[in-house]
């Protein structure tokens, strides 16, 4: 791989200095020379021939033979290392430009809907907080949708073969695709979370005051919110690991967070407390006292989460190294 690059570099006229391995020097040694070619005139036996052919600012001789150095960042075989991956997968996720479009509708969705909320508020004894924060809802969807597609858009593309081809360790693929969308997903969850609370308070009526960071669990509850974003897009991503067919995916994402949260709370109410969407929106979010019984704490809800995120990125994980890609 690294010779072919230092090939490439090489038809594209880098003027930068180049170390290729001495094993690649038969390989590369006829790209390195330009072939003498059939003089037609004197007029045109010296001419401007492009980039590929200015050296050192010069003009060219038709006919002359240059030998062009580049530089092209090695890596030995079977010596990649997390960084490497992360930045492969970094480069994958901030090119397309759904990722930015879905991440912005994200952050302006839970905006809106905290405004929504925020002037339709009447009763200034509810959780205010909590209120705001509700538009979280919409956007944990998105996140978690997004976490799929980063996962199963390589399959439907036939990418992943050239990934694991580039880095053959598929744990460290999947570790580092878990980090990077990881981070971007904590990084947008917080900034939705934070803007929706200034945004809500900001749109309630003048007889309601606007709940404040420094109040008794407010701070807490904003924080966890934004995690609850990073952590439904990692069980996303555990799920596209999983099944590889994005329609599938989303279905059980869908499925599993969302209709089944609502089935199971009219059949087991007992039960409704441990399901992630319950989580979100009555442990993480909340700033009132728990209920015992009711649901779950704030601490106790996010571990039950990374719970969740944990194991289902394991499963995707070691089906990912067992099965073809």
């Amino acid at each position: 791989m690294a010779q072919w690059l230092g090939i490439a570099a090489a038809l594209l006229a880098d003027t930068s200095v180049a170390e290729l391995p001495e094993s690649s020097a038969s390989l590369a040694e006829p790209f390195f020379q330009l072939t003498r070619r059939r003089r037609r005139s004197p007029a045109r036996r010296s001419r401007r021939v492009g980039d590929a052919g200015r050296f050192a600012g010069r003009l060219v001789d038709e006919g002359e033979a240059v030998m062009i150095a580049t530089t092209v960042p090695c890596v030995p075989l079977g010596h990649y290392r997390f960084s490497h991956a992360a930045r492969m997968e970094w480069i994958k996720l901030r090119s397309l430009r759904s990722t930015w479009w879905t991440l912005a509708v994200t952050v302006v969705g839970a905006v809106a809907i905290a405004i929504a909320v925020g002037a339709n508020t009447k009763d200034a004894s509810a959780d205010l907080t909590n209120n705001a924060l509700a538009g979280g809802s919409l956007g944990l969807l998105l996140v978690g949708v997004l976490g799929v597609l980063v996962m199963t858009g390589e399959y439907s593309s036939g990418m992943i073969r050239a990934t694991l081809a580039a880095i053959p360790n598929r744990l460290l693929v999947l570790a580092a695709k878990a980090a990077v969308f990881g981070v971007v997903a904590l990084t947008v969850g917080e900034a939705a979370a934070f803007i929706a609370f200034f945004a809500g308070g900001a749109a309630l009526p003048g007889t309601v005051p606007a709940p404040a960071l420094g109040q008794p669990g407010v701070l807490r509850a904003v924080v966890l919110a934004g995690a609850g974003f990073c952590l439904i897009g990692l069980i996303g991503l555990g799920l596209g690991a999983i099944v590889r067919h994005t329609p599938a995916a989303i279905a059980v994402l869908v499925g599993g967070v969302y209709v089944l949260a609502q089935i199971v709370g009219a059949a087991a109410n007992s039960v409704t407390e441990y399901l992630p969407i319950s989580i979100i929106a009555d442990s993480l979010s909340a700033t009132r006292p728990v209920a015992q019984g009711d649901i779950l704490s704030p601490w106790v809800g996010l571990s039950m989460l990374c719970l969740y995120a944990f194991v289902t990125l394991g499963i995707g994980g070691w089906l990912l190294a067992r099965r073809d890609a």
